[in-house]
């Protein structure tokens, strides 16, 4: 069976538990990976120079001698990272490696992988370059990698301007909000086991709320930093694996048109595109998620029936939109 094949293999044996919940989109959402598929995929892609590895085991450390190597996996997190390398390799001629790490499999909560990351989360970057400097979290990651190899700040904005300030504060704006809220959303609405009703309407109204505040933000812009009508820079990146996701958390994204052109702007770019492939394309994407419900009749009438009963949830806790 080919890479490819595998890897579509995977993605379509991905299934999920109703785990506690977590501030993110991360392992507590994707549990019970076809493990056969998913081993051979973990290796066969390793790098964009795609070096082969042991086809049946998890990566076990770390396997790059220079440049950065990236640690990581599909989710909202791991695209914003590739997502900044493969402008950085565009723009710079940057190259990286990277080693996709099974959530599934709590290959992330390996001594080797915490070395890198205490937390045991994806992502993580090891710097070879210098001194096999590691980093972790997803802002500290794209703020670190945009100092030492940005020097044109085609992504980022000098320290002393005020566009670098605006960019921090909507990059912590994204972890503090979209980030946790979405994640929460995400969880309740789709993969807890008990369906809780106040949950699922504070989480998926919380995360209502933050989309509008940013379709204000875009009222009058291309993108969330920058003069002018701004320029894509790691605000955008912190930001649109999130936005991808936004179907599967119950979002109606027509309802923030801003937003919804912004998305499409930002997937209109090539290295966004290769960034979204690493370590593949998700199956939950929002256009994934659409064409899968126009395909199949199941999936189109689970889609109705999730969506009234988050009517429903709305309805009984008097809930109605407002934003900020």
């Amino acid at each position: 069976m080919s890479s490819n094949a595998l890897r579509i293999l995977l993605l379509q044996h991905i299934r999920y538990s109703a785990r506690p919940p977590s501030r993110s989109f991360t392992t507590s959402h994707i549990k019970h990976i076809n493990l056969a598929a998913a081993s051979h995929y973990n290796r066969a892609s390793f790098s964009t120079s795609r070096i082969l590895q042991d086809d049946m085991s998890e990566p076990t450390g770390l396997i790059a001698k220079s440049g950065i190597e990236l640690l990581t996996f599909g989710t909202p997190n791991g695209f914003k990272v590739s997502i900044l390398l493969e402008e950085l390799k565009a723009a710079y001629g940057k190259e990286y490696a990277w080693q996709s790490i099974n959530i599934s499999k709590n290959t992330q909560k390996q001594p080797w992988f915490t070395a890198a990351n205490p937390n045991g989360r994806i992502p993580a970057i090891i710097d070879h370059d210098r001194g096999d400097f590691a980093v972790f979290e997803g802002l500290a990651i794209l703020g670190y990698l945009t100092r030492h190899y940005d020097p044109e700040h085609k992504f980022s904005f000098p320290v002393d301007s005020d566009d670098y300030s605006e960019c921090e504060q909507w990059m912590a704006w994204q972890h503090g909000g979209i980030g946790p809220m979405q994640g929460q959303a995400t969880h309740f609405f789709r993969f807890a086991k008990e369906k809780i009703p106040y949950a699922i309407q504070r989480y998926v109204g919380e995360t209502e709320r933050l989309y509008g505040i940013l379709d204000k933000r875009l009222s009058n812009r291309d993108f969330i930093v920058g003069p002018g009508r701004g320029k894509f820079s790691i605000a955008d990146m912190n930001s649109v694996g999130w936005i991808n996701l936004a179907v599967l958390s119950g979002i109606d994204i027509s309802m923030f048109p801003n937003v919804e052109k912004w998305l499409a702007r930002c997937l209109e770019r090539p290295a966004v595109k290769k960034g979204f492939a690493i370590p593949a394309e998700s199956t939950m994407s929002n256009a994934a998620v659409l064409k899968a419900r126009e395909e199949d009749p199941e999936k189109k009438k689970e889609a109705e029936e999730s969506l009234k009963f988050l009517n429903e949830c709305k309805e009984k806790y008097g809930y109605k939109f407002s934003s900020p």
